[in-house]
């Protein structure tokens, strides 16, 4: 019996250790910004020398400027991926604004390479995505501003504004690369055309598993979640709403995240993608920390925030920016960065993590807030300060704004 559940843990543990990596190569240095003109073929884009990298490598302005939606399908795409912002080469994220007119469509397609996640920011959006054969299940959500939905890696997924005014959403995507097919486009416009003979047959695909909707109370650990029965999920089980409400800031930071992972939406379990919102009184700080399991890409709505991040040892390089709304930068995984209202008005931003759950290393509150305290004869050596320092730095209270 102890021999039949140790083979059964390990079979789930195995499992989930298969649907888990099923995302862009890791990053084996800080950042790899790409070269668009090399020679060199390889699986994604060669990089340029660390040392001529600079802060516009991971920037880019302008997503919240309208696009104009006056063709067929009345929608509009603004990708932000490894083209616009070369420094999000080998971190396995991008973003993308999509614009709608009235009755506006982004038409069925797919994402082979990245799971999405949108949030609708103006209007009403009717979404949905159909499972792989043989069940073919459609879930569908009517989605309002604030709200967030998912859309599973490979799956093919619809967005169509249903209401009478224009409509825009943001959407992340667990690929620098996600690529994009629409079906009709790829089956009936092919180029050279498929045979008629061959579409009057049919098109399948197959795919042992689309999804993985996390359990919360199991007594079975493994590295992410176990997944709930497929033929239990619902379309509430990919969707969020609110994210668009503002937070209270009135903390010692002046900063508050609400996090939009795979514990507010159960769905997002394996798929390698997660959102939050960062609102910021005047001056307020999201202090420097770290996500050990993710790269983040922020867009700023309202208000200026000074950014950085600061690369490994020994370069210790900082590298900053001023974002003003509509700019988006990059944080790559795993290094210490912060984002800062240096105004006197409110700011919002939305940011994207290339994990499920990202977690998040708040610096001071690591070092000086752990439980139980590291020694202070550790920090006194490790910082170069007399003993008072630290012991006065630990006595104070490290505010968490996540």
């Amino acid at each position: 019996m102890g021999t039949h559940f140790i083979l059964v843990t390990i079979a789930i543990m195995a499992l989930a250790s298969t649907l888990v990596s099923a995302s862009d190569p890791s990053p084996l240095q800080d950042f790899c910004v790409a070269i668009n003109n090399s020679d060199v073929f390889v699986n994604g884009k060669v990089c340029k020398d660390p040392k001529l990298a600079t802060a516009d490598d991971f920037f880019f302005s302008s997503l919240l400027t309208p696009q104009s939606t006056s063709n067929p399908v009345g929608s509009k795409v603004t990708p932000v991926n490894v083209m616009q912002i070369l420094g999000l080469n080998t971190l396995g994220i991008s973003l993308a604004r999509i614009d709608f007119a009235p009755y506006g469509l982004n038409p069925p397609h797919t994402h082979p390479r990245a799971t999405e996640v949108i949030v609708v920011l103006e209007g009403t959006l009717y979404v949905g995505f159909v499972t792989s054969n043989t069940d073919n299940r459609l879930f569908t959500k009517v989605l309002y501003p604030g709200d967030v939905f998912v859309f599973p890696q490979g799956l093919i997924h619809f967005q169509f504004n249903n209401g009478k005014t224009n409509a825009v959403a943001l959407a992340a995507l667990s690929s620098q690369n996600p690529g994009t097919i629409t079906v009709a486009n790829a089956v009936f416009g092919s180029n050279p055309r498929i045979s008629d003979d061959v579409l009057a047959k049919a098109f399948q695909v197959d795919k042992k598993v689309d999804f993985c909707v996390a359990i919360n109370n199991s007594d079975v650990f493994v590295n992410g979640k176990v997944c709930n029965d497929p033929k239990l999920a619902t379309a509430d089980d990919f969707f969020f709403s609110g994210l668009l409400t503002p937070q209270n800031t009135s903390n010692p930071v002046g900063s508050m995240v609400t996090p939009v992972n795979v514990m507010q939406i159960l769905g997002l379990n394996t798929l390698g993608i997660s959102l939050a919102r960062i609102d910021f009184a005047p001056y307020g700080l999201n202090p420097p920390h770290t996500h050990p399991r993710a790269t983040e890409i922020i867009v700023v709505l309202e208000g200026t925030l000074y950014v950085g991040f600061v690369t490994s040892n020994t370069d210790n390089r900082l590298f900053t920016k001023v974002l003003y709304p509509g700019d988006v930068f990059v944080f790559p995984q795993g290094l210490i960065h912060f984002q800062f209202n240096n105004g006197k008005t409110n700011a919002v931003a939305l940011a994207a993590l290339s994990s499920q759950n990202p977690g998040t290393i708040t610096v001071a509150n690591a070092v000086f807030g752990s439980n139980p305290m590291i020694s202070d004869d550790v920090l006194a050596k490790a910082f170069q300060v007399d003993k008072k320092v630290v012991d006065h730095l630990q006595a104070q209270f490290w505010y968490p704004n996540n």
